[in-house]
């Protein structure tokens, strides 16, 4: 008997990724960074590669290399890179690198030197959002660098990227400037000699509302998860991740009873209690005390006083509810159960937090959909 599961469908991962497949001409990667958003990177990189999607995104070498220790051989880029972080592993591995540095530029081709073979990268120009990537005012020593190492042999610059700051909020002038900046930056890397077979801009927001962003490859990465990056609009995806336990005690106490740490909440009068394992130390947002909606017995509650390391509460009234029932925190909401974006509302975050936070040593993931569709 199970008492907490996160139940992901790989068939609604599929689903997801043929979706933004119809809306594009470009290739997809599908991001599966952060253990994909909380949902399994192996399981999801696997049916994302079922449905079509031709690349993994992965910030870390390490994730990248699991993906590889996992037997998937698609192309798949790594672009959190510290300096000093070993490199060999990932260029024996056919790994993509991001370079957006000279620095970054000397450690991939040390470390193609080491292994014997050319390193594959994706060159970086940042267009506006300020993390990672090469200024324009850098830009061009980049790229002439780069395609130096191409003519020695050394390298192979495998694309041109960069990352919009704003493409969720879908009329930001940002989105058109930063475009503009990335055409800049091809023009720059094209007089260099450098012309890239994946040149990539659009996030999934951008991948959803911006055609123009498209380019050769779409980095989709919130939306294979079924949740949207635009707040208000579905785009038909469906969502993934059902987050679900089981009552472990149900007990009756009267009115003006204090409830969980500090007794923040009281009892209005003879109240049913419901204590749900599933806390803080699972993922469940601590600012979802007082706040967090959860399904139980046909009916949405609200969590009842702070939300515990190990468990939540949950003030059912006079309804029937029991040991052993079933409350959902979230789910596609296709039974009237909340939904990632209904708990990122209640604790003012965004569903992309809500997700990838959960799971953990303690609660297992059962995937539905194993087989392709």
């Amino acid at each position: 008997m199970w008492q907490a599961e996160i139940r992901v469908d790989l068939g609604a991962i599929r689903h997801n990724v043929t979706r933004l497949r119809s809306g594009t001409s470009a290739e997809v990667m599908a991001v599966v960074k952060a253990d994909g958003y909380g949902h399994g990177m192996v399981p999801v990189a696997r049916a994302a590669l079922e449905a079509g999607a031709t690349w993994l995104g992965a910030a870390t070498v390490e994730e990248a290399l699991a993906l590889r220790a996992a037997g998937i051989e698609a192309p798949v880029l790594a672009w959190l890179i510290a300096p000093g972080t070993p490199l060999g592993d990932a260029v024996r591995a056919g790994v993509t690198l991001s370079v957006g540095s000279q620095e970054a530029l000397a450690e991939a081709l040390a470390a193609a030197r080491t292994v014997g073979r050319p390193v594959r990268v994706h060159l970086k120009v940042d267009t506006g959002l300020n993390r990672g990537g090469a200024k324009p005012a850098d830009w061009t020593a980049l790229v002439e660098a780069a395609a130096r190492a191409q003519e020695d042999g050394r390298l192979e610059v495998d694309g041109v990227w960069s990352h919009l700051a704003c493409a969720d909020l879908v009329d930001h002038p940002s989105i058109d400037a930063q475009l503009a900046e990335y055409h800049d930056a091809l023009a720059v890397a094209a007089r260099a000699g450098i012309t890239p077979r994946y040149r990539h801009l659009a996030n999934s927001a951008a991948t959803l509302t911006r055609p123009d962003c498209h380019f050769d490859l779409v980095r989709a990465g919130i939306a294979v998860y079924g949740l949207s990056p635009v707040p208000g609009e579905t785009f038909g995806l469906r969502p993934a991740m059902t987050v679900r336990a089981r009552v472990i005690v149900a007990k009756r106490v009267p009115g003006g009873e204090g409830v969980s740490y500090g007794h923040t909440y009281t009892t209005k009068a003879q109240t049913t209690l419901a204590v749900v394992p599933l806390g803080y130390g699972d993922g469940v947002p601590r600012h979802a005390s007082n706040s967090g909606p959860v399904l139980l017995g046909g009916r949405r509650r609200t969590v009842a006083g702070r939300v515990c390391m190990d468990q939540i509460v949950l003030d059912c009234g006079d309804d029937p509810v029991r040991a052993g029932d079933v409350a959902v925190l979230f789910g596609p909401g296709d039974q009237g159960e909340p939904t990632a974006d209904d708990w990122a509302d209640a604790v003012g975050t965004i569903n992309y937090e809500i997700v990838t936070r959960m799971g953990g040593v303690r609660i297992p993931r059962v995937y539905d959909g194993e087989g392709a569709e």
